[in-house]
C-alpha cells in the first residue's frame, strides 16, 4: 500500500485531484463518484417513497438504476461550464 501512495504518477494523480485541476483523468473519477453517490441517494430516495408500496428491494433498485440518469448530463454541463470559466 505504501508503495502505491509513494509513486510518482499516483501522487500526480492525487494531487491533482485534490487542488481542482480538470483533465480527462479527473474528470471520469468525479464522473464515478458522483455516479456513486447519486445511485445511492437515488436507492434511500425510492425506499421512502415507494418503499411500502412496491417493497423495499425493488424500489431501492429502481431508485437506484434512474438517479443517475438526471446526474450524469448535469455533471457534463457542470464540466462544460466550470471548463469555460478557467478558460475566460
Amino acid at each position: 500500500m505504501r508503495d502505491i501512495l509513494t509513486n510518482h504518477s499516483v501522487r500526480n494523480f492525487l494531487t491533482s485531484l485534490a487542488d481542482g485541476d480538470l483533465n480527462i483523468i479527473t474528470g471520469l473519477v468525479w464522473i464515478l463518484v458522483a455516479t456513486a453517490l447519486s445511485m445511492l441517494g437515488g436507492a434511500i430516495g425510492g425506499m421512502l417513497l415507494a418503499g411500502k408500496d412496491i417493497g423495499y428491494q425493488l424500489s431501492a433498485m429502481l431508485g437506484a438504476l434512474f438517479a443517475p440518469a438526471g446526474v450524469i448530463p448535469a455533471i457534463l454541463l457542470g464540466f462544460a461550464i466550470l471548463n469555460l470559466l478557467t478558460h475566460y
